[in-house]
């Protein structure tokens, strides 16, 4: 059996938020891999600030999933190597409390269902994402091709209008510049 055939070495992430975007992801989670586009039905996507606080990597609120009926959030399931799990973890903000993992069954296109491990902010009051953070939301969403209507959706996004430094958005954009020089 070749290394990391067995399915106890994977988990499936499910992304709706600055996940999309596959070089943001990768920045912590080197063995990330697409496996489908997916809608979570009864959901919807909001933006909060976790205890009224303002990100201090994205300078405003960051995306969660709330449960609506029937409203629907589309994203992206990501195989991942378990080898990422607390990166991962930890990138949500998890020992701080600021995130909880939870389990959720999503539909692809392909009519398959998946339970996938993905993210939900506790402790929340809504609050207006950077401008920064939206259009990582937006590029991932483009990036793989989630289904244009809900692409305008997001691009309709209202922002807070920060006109700050963003480091994680330079570390992003290097990450897409390295990619075009090598593949070029």
């Amino acid at each position: 059996m070749e290394p990391g055939g067995e399915s106890g070495c994977w988990f499936l992430y499910y992304a709706y938020g600055s996940n999309l975007l596959r070089e943001r992801l990768l920045l912590r989670n080197p063995s990330a891999q697409l496996c489908a586009l997916a809608r979570l039905q009864d959901f919807k996507l909001e933006f909060g600030l976790h205890q009224g606080r303002t990100s201090s990597v994205w300078h405003g609120g960051t995306a969660t999933i709330a449960q609506s009926l029937g409203d629907e959030v589309w994203g992206i399931v990501w195989k991942m190597n378990t080898c990422n799990l607390s990166s991962l973890d930890k990138q949500e903000g998890v020992e701080d409390g600021i995130y909880v993992p939870i389990e959720v069954n999503v539909h692809t296109q392909a009519g398959k269902v998946l339970t996938c491990r993905s993210y939900q902010m506790k402790d929340y009051v809504s609050g207006l994402p950077s401008p920064q953070y939206k259009q990582v939301i937006c590029m991932g969403a483009k990036q793989n091709g989630l289904p244009t209507d809900y692409q305008e959706k997001l691009e309709a996004i209202e922002t807070n209008n920060y006109a700050g430094p963003v480091p994680i958005m330079e570390e992003i954009e290097a990450s897409i510049k390295a990619e075009k020089i090598n593949s070029a």
